[in-house]
């Protein structure tokens, strides 16, 4: 058999094996007429949530803060309806803008979610308390263990003292309604939070990852991490569809490309950064003209990024320190 042959069939099971895992769900549920933004069902929770999310580190990123305000409201009149955030986002400038925006109303539009650093619960109680205080709300409709990044992290948030219990006390309390955890740096590191969950008697609410063209070939979160969530019910995030933009470097896939492949998974929603409303508009332009992928589709795409992704050259969340908020401030575990 021929290199080439060889790298042809490994492509087709791969696409084969992406547009299998998505079936019975990359079609959106769509609410409202033709063209309005299609929403989905966030795993056993029940809730409705755009098809996109709108990313908060990046609200912290335009230097007027109306700015900032004018994009998320604008996010959310188009439709736009799940929001995410961190406690650590721009040292907290990204919550305090969003809780701003969803001022007038704007909160009782949203499923807000947010994240937290803390892996004992001293350390994730108080960054709860700042969040609730900077998104001015009395409830976060989703909190996620952030930066679950190192093998350790889980003995750890579900070992004694561990910020776990805070969060099932918050829960219980009502400050807080569903959990998760995020992480971007190995689906084996997930695959072990998820396994730690289950043997405390616990399956997460919602789980987020990089998803994008890139990953079907390095470390890939679709083909080890999403399979396990569908088959217990737990809502998929992707984020980095387009890898902060590095993706785009590769000069491989267009924006929409990249957005409508994450999509295309059995994706909740997709969350992608907006740092101007022409973002915005991207991003609403994506979610309406999205249908699902055919397996051609989908062996096109991967076969365009095959050769760029091998490395992870353009997924350096996945194998740098670039992206590890928690390495460079370790104060922030507790």
């Amino acid at each position: 058999m021929t290199g080439e042959h060889s790298r042809r069939e490994f492509l087709g099971k791969v696409a084969l094996g992406i547009a299998g895992a998505s079936v019975g769900l990359s079609a959106p549920e769509r609410v409202g007429a033709a063209g309005e933004m299609p929403y989905r069902t966030l795993g056993r929770s029940g809730e409705k949530v755009s098809i996109v999310g709108l990313g908060g580190f990046h609200i912290g990123i335009p230097k007027d803060e109306a700015e900032a305000i004018r994009i998320v409201r604008t996010a959310v009149d188009n439709g736009i309806n799940f929001m995410d955030n961190c406690w650590d986002y721009h040292g907290g400038e990204s919550e305090v803008r969003m809780g701003k925006a969803l001022r007038d109303g704007y909160r009782q539009k949203v499923f807000l979610m947010t994240k937290t650093d803390g892996q004992v619960k001293e350390a994730w109680n108080k960054q709860l308390e700042d969040s609730l205080r900077r998104l001015q709300t009395d409830v976060i409709d989703l909190v996620q263990f952030h930066e679950v990044i190192r093998m350790g992290d889980p003995d750890r948030i579900f070992g004694a003292n561990g910020a776990f219990e805070a969060a099932v006390a918050a829960r219980k309390a009502g400050k807080i309604r569903y959990i998760g955890f995020t992480g971007h740096k190995d689906p084996d590191i997930h695959l072990k939070m998820l396994e730690t969950g289950f043997k405390n008697g616990f399956t997460f609410d919602a789980v987020q990852m990089p998803l994008n063209v890139m990953d079907a070939h390095y470390r890939s979160f679709a083909h080890q991490v999403v399979p396990v969530l569908v088959k217990h019910g737990i809502g998929v995030l992707g984020m980095k569809p387009m890898g902060d933009k590095v993706i785009l470097k590769s000069n491989t896939a267009t924006p929409i490309e990249c957005l409508h492949y994450a999509m295309n998974l059995p994706t909740s929603v997709v969350i992608t950064g907006c740092e101007s409303l022409k973002d915005v508009d991207q991003a609403f332009q994506a979610a309406r003209t999205f249908r699902p992928l055919g397996k051609e589709q989908v062996a096109a795409l991967l076969a365009k990024t095959a050769s760029a992704a091998k490395d992870g050259q353009f997924e350096p969340f996945k194998n740098s320190h670039q992206f590890d908020g928690t390495i460079h401030n370790p104060q922030w575990l507790g």
